[in-house]
This record gives structure tokens, sequence and C-alpha cells, in this order.
């Protein structure tokens, strides 16, 4: 990474940071809301991003992983707050509202689910990979609509706020902090596996898998292994989602869901460490000044995602660097 770019990543890491609380000190929580929504959803897209930016796997069902992880954080406290067990034989499990432990169920969940997706859908490519992940996400989310014990088609409804030890968690403040600490940690996972001999060997199957073969290197465990990394960082994104609107319907496992993700994605700059920051927060800025203009202001997102993937393929972040190179 050069300098260049790692200074504005620091800046737009201080910006996410300070531009919300500015806006709560002055009074003016609704932004700080939205600064929350981007560092959940800049997680979900970070995972992608490992997926997608590194190895070379355009998944179109990242929606799937999303929505198991706001359906488990959803479930567990629902059934905290009913004080009916999840699961009464062979052994008895509750329910909970411990973010630490909801998070780790979440990430278990959507870990284990990427894991037996991608055994079946990494022994394809090309379009065939792309249209399995779709097929599989859209299992899920019909099973999700038919699921009558959570709410089938009109959703979840969470009651109360996850706990965090020594935090208010129903803080909006606070709120934000422990988000936007999970979306550090993710970039700092992305950071370290990017530059590890995994991410090398990861980047290098894109480029050329046979080499890559021909000197011992087993790709599709690679590939598996960074499918399910991917995975379980969308899933900790979808269990902070469910916290943040204290509901979990199936539209977070549907393939509009997994749609958002990946111009996330490709708006901020694919492989690129805060693309996903950067991707997510045009996203909501464009949401909220074009859909007070307009009703279908996603008209004006498809033809700035269609300049982006034409002429500027690097997205914001390598727009912005190639202007400061130049």
């Amino acid at each position: 990474m050069s300098a260049r770019e790692r200074g504005l990543n620091i800046g737009l890491a201080s910006l996410l940071l300070v531009v919300p609380l500015a806006a709560a000190y002055f009074g003016e929580p609704y932004y700080l809301t939205l600064a929350t929504r981007i560092a959940i959803l800049s997680i979900a897209a970070v995972g992608l991003n490992f997926a997608l930016g590194l190895g070379g796997l355009v998944s179109f069902g990242h929606a799937a992983y999303f929505g198991l992880g706001g359906y488990a954080a959803g479930i567990l406290a629902n059934h905290a707050l009913n004080g009916q067990a999840i699961l009464a034989w062979p052994m008895e499990i509750g329910g909970t509202t411990f973010m630490p432990a909801i998070w780790l169920v979440a990430v278990l969940v959507a870990a284990l689910t990427a894991f037996l997706i991608g055994m079946l859908s990494l022994r394809t490519t090309g379009v065939y990979f792309i249209m399995i992940t779709l097929a599989f996400a859209q299992m899920l989310y019909y099973f999700a609509v038919s699921w009558p014990a959570y709410g089938g088609e009109d959703g979840l409804p969470v009651y109360v706020r996850n706990s965090f030890p020594g935090l208010n968690t129903f803080d909006p403040v606070q709120f934000f902090l422990i988000s936007f600490a999970a979306l550090m940690v993710s970039l700092a996972i992305f950071s370290v596996l990017r530059n590890s001999n995994f991410g090398l060997a990861l980047r290098a199957s894109r480029q050329n898998a046979g080499r890559l073969e021909s000197l011992g290197i087993e790709v599709f465990r690679l590939r598996l292994t960074a499918f399910v990394v991917s995975g379980a960082i969308t899933g900790l994104a979808g269990a902070l989602y469910a916290d943040l609107n204290r509901f979990v319907s199936p539209q977070m496992l549907s393939w509009h869901m997994s749609g958002e993700i990946m111009v996330f994605v490709i708006l901020g700059g694919v492989g690129r460490l805060f693309g996903p920051v950067a991707g997510a927060a045009l996203y909501i800025f464009l949401e909220q000044s074009l859909g007070e203009v307009s009703d279908y202001w996603q008209v004006f997102l498809g033809l700035l995602l269609l300049c982006v993937v034409l002429f500027a393929r690097g997205g914001l972040i390598g727009t912005v660097l190639d202007r400061r190179n130049g």
C-alpha cells in the first residue's frame, strides 16, 4: 500500500469517527444513525471484498450470511426475552442478549453455511458460480419467508438491544463506537490476511490457478478458506444490523441485499482496504440526498455504477489516488 493510500484511509476512518460524534454533540442524532449504518454495511462489504477483491470470487449470494447473522441475533434475543429454550434435546440451549456471545454464534453459523455452500459452488467457475451462490441465498430467503415461528414474511422484532459489558448499547453514541470498533477489527483482519502468504496465494489463484496448482498449492482449499472467512465477517455485520434496527426480516437474505453489498465494493474499489467504507458511505449519501428528489434515485446510482465500471475500475479510492498522482 502506498503512503498516499494509507493517508487517504486514515482520513476516511477519521471522518467516519469524528463527523457522527460531532453531529451527536450538536444534537443531530439522525446523522449518527446514518454513520452507524455505514459502519455496519461496510463490515458486510469487507467480507465480500475478501472473496471478490482478493480471490476474484464473484459471489451474488452474500446476503445469505448477512441475513443468517441477523436471524441468529434476533432468535437468540427473542428466546432470551420469552424464556423459551431454542433447543430442548439432547441438551437445553436458551437465548441470550449478551452481544459477544451473539456475535460468536452469528459468525459460526455464517461460516458453517459458507463452508457448505462453498463446497458445492467453488467446484464451478464464472457465471455458474454466480448463479449457484444466488440460488442458495434465495433458498434461504424463501425458507425465512415460510418460517412462521420467527415471523415469516413479516419479520421478527427484537424489542431490546443486546448488551455489551460496561456499555449502554441503547445510547446511540456508544452503539456507534461498538460498530466502528468492529469495522476497524474487520479491516485489520483483511489487511493482515491480504499481506500474508495466504493472501498472496489467494491473489495468485485469481491470476493463474493452474500455475499455483503446479507448485503444490491446492487452490480449491485456498478458495474455500477465503469463502468461509468472507461469510463469517458478513455474518457479524448481519448481527450488528439486527441490533441497529431491532428487527430482522427476510429482506436481509434477498438478492437485493446481495446486490447492494456488491455495489459498495465496486463503488469504493475492488480489493482496496477502505473501498467498502468509501462505497457504503457514497451509497448512503446518494440514497439520502437523491431519495428526497426522486423515488427513482437508483437510476442515477446505476449511471454512476456504469461510469465506475467503464472508466474508473479502481472505484472511488482508485480515482482519488490517480488524481493525486497526476
